[in-house]
């Protein structure tokens, strides 16, 4: 089992930076697919990009492709996101998420772990 824990989000204005990390307890780290999903006012919660086990296999969701970037260190057992040119619509919690596979989805039902989100707010 691995607890996920957020840090990293705040108010940053539109065009800002923001580097989002996610710390994991437990053994295996490296063993988790990790990924990161958000949900803005209103409405679903979304994927924004998953890290294969050894990182070297980073997806995004299109519209972010460009803006946001997703790594991890397995000697920290830490994912990060880092969110650059941030927009008003960015605006949502931000959650890390995890599976312990070798396969990975972008669906949030393929997650069986989940941090508690960290708010993001970019004001225009």
């Amino acid at each position: 089992q691995v607890q996920l824990v957020e840090s990293g989000g705040g108010l940053v204005q539109a065009g800002g930076s923001l580097r989002l990390s996610c710390a994991a307890s437990g053994r295996t780290f490296s063993s988790y697919v990790m990924a990161w999903f958000r949900q803005a006012p209103g409405k679903e919660r979304e994927f924004v990009a998953r890290i294969s086990r050894s990182g070297t296999m980073p997806s995004y969701t299109d519209s972010l492709k460009g803006r946001f970037t997703i790594s991890r260190d397995n000697a920290k057992n830490t994912v990060y996101l880092q969110m650059n040119s941030l927009k008003p619509e960015d605006t949502a919690v931000y959650y890390c998420a995890a599976v312990y596979s070798s396969s990975w989805s972008d669906l949030e039902r393929f997650y069986d772990y989940w941090g508690q989100g960290t708010q993001v707010t970019v004001s225009s």
